[in-house]
């Protein structure tokens, strides 16, 4: 394949396209400007699909989305949907429109709604039963062994470098809510470079659960961050123990109401809960992956311990997502 020419243009009607006579990529100025960068990749990897047939697979005469189309798909991992009048997965995703078919979803939402209550035995009580709910959809899915469509969604902001508590986070997340997910990497736009992302991949209802009460937790952190830290003007570090602190303190607390439920189902402590068709389409996705390390330099074990504690008191509340155009969720 050829460089291509890459273009951003004003276009009403159309996300992107490849022109042949040109050797150009050209896409929607609006769209890049304003949607993230998952989502710009997974236009242009189908533009760059369209490409790959006309310069490598040499299927001049082929209708625009045929056979061969969909093979430079599958090479390149493109979406074969992305074009058109697509609607980005983000989206698609995050849209608080939920149809009644989708009944995972509207009872964890009443059951967030539950937890918002005040008496603290009946938000704790609403979010573990919301908990269990989550545990026995993804039971039920393999059980029943059916076909399972799954996406891939961005979580928190591309950087050239993360700090430890978003490791802890994401690991967080993928214990417990049924999706697999890796550092990709990702432009970061203010630096003019590369850094990573967290991706996650699972069934829509799981990404969405997942993306929700990563926000959650790490906007909970940052208004506990600003009580905790009034007037004593701690450092950046000191704010990556009390973080971890507080992502370790709600870890013991799943864990604990995790236990609490196997000593009532002991069919629940015998069940490692995996998809191996989530594993398979992963596999399928990123072919080649690595994995990396870090060390922890320095630790503060007193503001580590008082994270802890504010962790184990944390309750995660309200709906799976929100009606505004951001999808950041503040807790109350």
């Amino acid at each position: 394949m050829q460089k291509p020419l890459i273009s951003l243009n004003n276009m009403q009607n159309r996300l992107g396209y490849y022109s042949r006579e040109k050797r150009e990529i050209c896409l929607s100025r609006n769209f890049v400007l304003n949607h993230t960068w998952d989502s710009v990749r997974d236009v242009f990897l189908h533009e760059m699909a369209h490409q790959f047939v006309d310069q490598a697979l040499g299927a001049c005469n082929e209708s625009p989305h045929g056979p061969k189309f969909q093979e430079a798909c599958r090479i390149l991992r493109a979406n074969p949907r992305a074009s058109g009048n697509y609607r980005p997965l983000r989206e698609q995703i995050m849209d608080d429109r939920l149809s009644p078919e989708d009944k995972i979803l509207l009872r964890i939402k009443k059951l967030m709604a539950l937890a918002q209550s005040q008496h603290h035995h009946e938000a704790e009580a609403a979010m573990a039963k919301a908990h269990e709910l989550i545990e026995k959809y993804n039971i039920d899915l393999l059980t029943e062994n059916e076909k399972r469509n799954f996406v891939s969604l961005f979580l928190g902001q591309p950087a050239l470098r993360h700090h430890r508590e978003n490791y802890h986070l994401a690991r967080l997340i993928l214990d417990f809510y049924f999706v697999q997910g890796l550092w990709v990497p990702s432009y970061v736009l203010e630096k003019g470079k590369m850094g990573r992302v967290l991706e996650i991949s699972g069934t829509v209802q799981n990404v969405k659960i997942a993306g929700y009460i990563h926000d959650y937790v790490r906007y909970y952190i940052h208004s506990q961050w600003l009580a905790y830290n009034k007037n004593k003007d701690l450092n950046r570090y000191r704010r990556t123990d009390f973080s971890v602190g507080i992502i370790e303190g709600f870890r013991l607390k799943l864990e604990s109401q995790k236990m609490r439920k196997q000593k009532i189902d002991s069919k629940t402590a015998l069940t490692k809960i995996e998809d191996p068709l989530l594993k398979k389409y992963l596999n399928y996705k990123y072919p080649r992956t690595v994995n990396f390390t870090r060390k922890v330099y320095s630790q503060d074990n007193h503001i580590l311990n008082d994270g802890i504690k504010i962790g184990e008191k944390l309750v995660i509340s309200k709906g799976i997502t929100d009606k505004r155009k951001s999808t950041k969720l503040l807790p109350p």
